[in-house]
């Protein structure tokens, strides 16, 4: 059987907000890890819209896209050619979950929630020829799943292609998460035992790890288990985690030892009575500078996300938010404009309510307003988002949260990471177009790794030739 898995660009390439090196950070880990339940015998191909033109005048039998509300239209584009050339097309992820209904007209069959129950259920049914229009999630583990088929991942193509993801879901509910009705039906977080969580790490080559958990901090013996299971691995990690996570006593510390080194932290607002509004109660009354205190005091680095258009928010809220990523050393921060994903609670409110202007999901990518804010209007509030991002990321702000660093080479850190981040795009452009991304990985080791107050665990036995690779500046991957 031939089988053609494809993730459609979330934005296209022509967009002006369209980063080359954002758009090549992580390899379609979704669709791998899907590939791992089908059969040695299958022809299987990957395709990322992000990095690669897609081929479109193949003929395979079954086609698989996954979807996000950004995605969507060119999702149902891309599907309905296929189902014209004759192939068995099946959608599945966080749209396709969101409005079933909007899907299925084109699809053979829709996916939804999370595929560990249902996608080996769908290829016993197709194989026997009687495959279901709509397959839900029910049961769901992680026990038994396969190994992600990263044989099938363009490596080189990938600023970060050691992603890996050893839990699903989060234990928190906030309004305004898209991933709140992916997980109806059944379990919304859920761990890998520990060992197999270990034994993948294991299998990937070189040093850095990005986990695309939701929260990889949400369940603490979980985590404090697969932290000390990483020591000595020699690893350098990237993760997202939470401000009350981080303020546990003892977890952060373990984390730091197995490798952490940077973390994206939802804080969203500076306001209590906007976490109220979108209940993200775990941050509320949570001290937000004690947390960021205790990653400095670590050598872990900050990616803030802050979101803009909350109820309490008025024109003010983008130069507080600023001057407060500022004054608190933050090396990176993502602004969001708050956006009502369909199938959320807070769609759901402002639908009542009348305040959706749009239902243009190409629009709902968090730098559009999309619906009536209470303070101000909408043209302001993408104004206003525009400018944080750059008030944040102009030199004079990314050096005065460099200097709130105590020491000259966490102050090197920051800007080097900062501004390498945001202040060459045009760099980064030519780098991805002339394939020679794989090159800039010992950078990113050496950048996360070269002036953190841990130093690194000592290199066990299986990972010293890695680590000697990176000491003579030659990538670390293999490709």
């Amino acid at each position: 059987m031939k089988v053609k898995m494809i993730l459609p660009a979330l934005t296209e390439a022509q967009s002006p907000f369209f980063r080359h090196i954002k758009y090549s950070l992580f390899p379609p880990l979704g669709l791998a890890s899907l590939a791992g339940y089908l059969s040695a015998d299958d022809d299987v191909e990957i395709q990322d819209e992000h990095v690669e033109r897609l081929t479109l005048d193949d003929n395979p039998d079954l086609v698989v896209i996954e979807t996000y509300v950004t995605n969507a239209f060119r999702a149902y584009e891309i599907a309905d050619h296929y189902r014209l050339r004759g192939a068995y097309v099946c959608l599945g992820g966080l749209h396709t979950t969101s409005l079933p209904s909007e899907a299925a007209p084109h699809a053979d069959s829709i996916f939804l929630g999370p595929g560990e129950d249902t996608w080996p259920k769908f290829l016993a049914d197709f194989r026997e020829g009687t495959p279901k229009p709509v397959y839900q999630s029910v049961t769901r583990s992680l026990m038994d799943t396969p190994p992600v088929r990263r044989d099938l991942i363009k490596r080189h193509k990938y600023l970060c292609p050691n992603t890996i993801v050893v839990s699903r879901g989060c234990p928190h509910r906030c309004d305004f998460c898209y991933k709140e009705d992916f997980f109806k039906g059944g379990k919304s977080y859920y761990t890998q035992p520990v060992d197999k969580a270990l034994a993948a790490i294991e299998q990937l080559p070189g040093r850095h790890l990005f986990f695309l958990d939701d929260h990889l901090f949400g369940h603490r013996q979980f985590a404090t288990s697969l932290f000390d299971g990483m020591k000595g691995m020699g690893r350098l990690w990237q993760a997202a985690g939470t401000v009350h996570s981080i303020l546990q006593p003892g977890l952060l510390e373990k984390a730091v030892e197995s490798g952490l080194r940077s973390l994206f932290v939802g804080f969203e607002t500076l306001s209590d009575s906007n976490l109220e509004t979108v209940g993200k109660f775990h941050n509320l009354h949570e001290n937000y500078e004690r947390a960021v205190k205790r990653c400095r005091d670590l050598g872990v680095m900050i990616n803030a996300s802050f979101v803009f258009g909350m109820d309490y928010d008025d024109l003010s809220v983008f130069g507080r938010t600023v001057d407060w990523a500022v004054q608190n050393g933050i090396e990176t921060s993502t602004f969001h404009v708050l956006t009502p994903y369909p199938g959320t609670r807070l769609y759901d409110r402002m639908k009542k309510q009348g305040r959706i202007l749009t239902e243009d999901w190409n629009q709902y990518d968090t730098r559009h307003a999309v619906y009536k804010p209470t303070k101000m209007d909408a043209l302001e509030l993408e104004a206003g988002y525009q400018q944080a991002y750059k008030d944040f990321y102009s030199w004079s702000g990314i050096w005065k949260a460099a200097m709130t660093k105590p020491e000259y080479k966490t102050q090197l850190r920051h800007l080097a990471y900062t501004a390498g981040w945001k202040k060459f795009e045009t760099l980064w452009a030519a780098v991805v177009r002339s394939g020679q991304l794989p090159k800039m990985i010992p950078l990113l080791e050496a950048t996360l790794a070269g002036f953190g107050l841990f130093r690194n665990p000592k290199p066990s036995q299986r990972t010293a030739p890695v680590l000697a690779a990176a000491a003579d500046k030659k990538p670390a991957l293999s490709i």
